[in-house]
């Protein structure tokens, strides 16, 4: 193949996995394919001569999509070279002394320390620009908000969150598809936080690796400045020093603690000690040369698959998980990998009976490396392993998954049953997944309105493991209070795409809170409400245009007592749609704000489009990209005082 054809090949297929991964948390190829492609550019680029501009070789990072404030790093934050060869290593010291710590697998952030107190906490984001996270960096366990030092300081770190709170966290997550991949996915998603008091539950640990300046500081080692960054409170990654003698014996050690941490470290970085020594090397287009990644040379094992299992979730989706001749990594037996997705089964192009290698991603995870055989004759199911109904293929965030098109799969009914019960809906305690789904299994469940009849069945449900006499009558307690209800509660309930607590309330205003108005509403009607759109509209005329549907929704009504809700539909703001940004000072946070809002007939929603009526940010000036796209929409930017003195007009 032409070698500048195969190149491009290489970069499309490299940018698109890494924005899947950095962008939308979802993986299209394994880290050990990545890592094959990734070197099989440089390769190709060293070779030819050639690199081009859009090759991840050159470029650090992606466009960032969150609403947060963005921010332009002083210098550029570059990604380290690397290798996998503790001889490497020894050779890249050239004959120095250098400091060996963790590399850790989370968040990169910049701290920024002016008269002892911290300032401001900015993101990696793409290199160039971050984002600007102060508030959730204020909750971050181990993070000084004062120091004895009084200049201006400038510190790199990374945010992580250790596996026992990881572990902790997804064990109090019944939903499986609700569970995180990983803790740096946990980490990312935590320290981004548009609310701090979500970040702060989260116990995000922070660790310094690099002292970027210090106001009137001069240092001459590293390890200096990591003992005087001690000094000011902060927890330094762990290191040590190495000389080229002692190099590969303490690559050794740290490889033996792997399988122990409690904090992600996906390898190691070596830095030279002496600081102007690695000043005086520069950098190039992509790498600082004063220090260099070591990642492990992951332990592979040749085995053969056994079959693929199809996996059915809550949600439909089926997850593809692969079932192989048991192997010895790491020091322990592995017989399973999950494969994710349908995309990277077919990458590896899987089949019955083939060879592959398997290893243990950052010595934990078992993941298929390669498939030598690559026969890809693994047959697709086209049939739900649950309930089997028919199965198709939807492409989301480019990823192939599979998923079960029956509307009546037993693995959808507990999804939709956990919402039913759920607390913005009919408010059921006592009913979490695993108990929905032991009632469903026992022929207790077959539609919304039998949870008001459950105490037919007192002996088995009490009979039930994790159940009892006084579980059992706290849940028929906990049924009973909910037949008194609103029927903004009742159609959030139901489950229709695109209805949430906001949009039903719109929904129930419109129509007066008759629920036979609500039911027969036409499609036109429907989106002539302002707040409902195209697709939430002919969503909701579906979803009452079935029968079983229609009857479903009256056996519920009948079940209940309708309590007429407190909207203020004549308010200064009823009908109106809003975007709150920033932080608050009157309300005690967004949600008490969002909750204000509906009380008094509008709506909150998450983005500015043209049919927001109002931007909530108390920095109306910022440049936020908010308050640009609210600019460029002449959409009308409040501070919270505007907001108190409007819905008071």
């Amino acid at each position: 193949m032409d070698q500048s054809k195969r190149m491009k090949e290489l970069i499309e297929v490299l940018n698109r996995a890494s924005k899947a991964y950095y962008q939308e948390n979802t993986e299209i190829m394994s880290n050990f394919e990545y890592d094959a492609l990734y070197d099989e550019l440089v390769l190709m680029e060293k070779e030819t001569g050639i690199v081009m501009a859009s090759s991840p070789t050159i470029h650090v990072g992606y466009e960032l999509l969150t609403e947060l404030p963005k921010e332009a790093h002083a210098s550029p934050m570059l990604s380290l070279d690397k290798t996998k060869s503790a001889a490497d290593l020894r050779s890249w010291l050239s004959g120095r002394e250098g400091l060996l710590s963790w590399k850790l697998d989370g968040l990169t952030i910049v701290l920024t320390y002016r008269n002892g107190q911290l300032e401001k906490a900015v993101t990696r984001g793409n290199g160039e620009m971050g984002e600007v996270i102060t508030p959730n960096a204020r909750t971050f366990v181990n993070v000084p908000l004062r120091i004895s030092f009084q200049g201006e300081l400038v510190l790199r770190g990374e945010a992580v969150i250790p596996y026992s709170v990881f572990n902790r966290i997804n064990h109090e997550i019944e939903d499986v598809d609700a569970k995180y991949k990983n803790p740096r996915n946990l980490c990312s998603g935590s320290v981004r936080q548009l609310n701090s008091e979500v970040t702060a539950a989260r116990s995000v640990h922070f660790y310094a690796f690099n002292l970027v300046s210090a106001q009137g500081m001069d240092f001459a080692s590293r390890e200096k400045q990591f003992l005087w960054l001690m000094e000011q409170g902060f927890d330094v990654v762990e290191y040590v020093k190495v000389s080229p003698d002692t190099i590969e014996a303490e690559v050794q050690k740290f490889a033996e603690r792997i399988s122990d941490m409690d904090v992600p470290s996906d390898g190691l970085v070596l830095t030279y000690e002496d600081i102007a020594y690695g000043n005086s090397l520069g950098r190039t287009a992509k790498f600082p040369r004063d220090s260099i990644a070591f990642k492990w040379a992951d332990e592979t094992a040749v085995t053969h698959l056994q079959y693929v299992e199809w996996s059915a979730s809550r949600t439909g989706l089926i997850n593809p998980v692969a079932v192989f001749d048991p192997v010895s990594l790491e020091g322990t037996t592995v017989s399973r990998a999950s494969v994710h997705n349908l995309s990277i089964v077919e990458s590896l192009a899987l089949g019955e009976g083939d060879e592959i290698t398997v290893y243990k991603a950052n010595m934990i995870i078992p993941q298929i490396a390669e498939n030598l055989t690559r026969s890809a004759s693994l047959q697709i199911p086209e049939r739900c392993p649950v309930c089997g109904g028919l199965t198709e293929v939807r492409v989301v965030n480019e990823a192939k998954s599979l998923y079960c098109t029956n509307p009546a799969c037993t693995a959808k009914k507990i999804k939709s049953l956990a919402l039913f019960v759920s607390r913005d809906a009919m408010n059921i305690d006592g009913l979490s997944e695993a108990t929905l789904e032991k009632l469903v299994a026992a022929g207790m469940l077959h539609r919304f309105a039998d949870l008001y009849h459950l105490d037919a069945y007192r002996e088995q449900i009490v009979a039930m493991e994790g159940m009892g006499e006084k579980s059992y009558e706290k849940l028929i307690a906990s049924i009973e209070k909910s037949r008194n209800t609103t029927i903004s509660r009742v159609i959030y309930s139901l489950g229709m795409e695109g209805v949430g607590p906001a949009t039903a309330k719109l929904i129930c205003s419109h129509f007066d809170q008759e629920p036979e108005k609500i039911a027969g509403a036409q499609e036109e009607e429907l989106v002539s409400i302002e707040g409902i759109g195209p697709v939430t509209a002919a969503a909701v005329a579906a979803y009452f245009a079935l029968e079983s549907n229609r009857e479903g929704y009256e056996a519920i009504l009948s079940e209940v007592k309708l309590e007429k809700e407190q909207i203020a539909a004549e308010s200064a703001i009823a009908g109106k749609i809003f975007v709150i940004t920033g932080s608050l000072n009157h309300y005690a946070n967004r949600n008490a704000l969002k909750a204000e809002i509906e009380r008094l007939g509008g709506k909150v929603t998450g983005s500015v489009t043209s049919k927001t009526s109002y931007l909530i940010n108390n920095d109306t000036t910022s440049s936020s990209s908010k308050n640009k796209k609210a600019a460029q929409l002449q959409v009308p930017i409040l501070s919270e005082e505007d907001f108190l003195a409007l819905i008071e007009s």
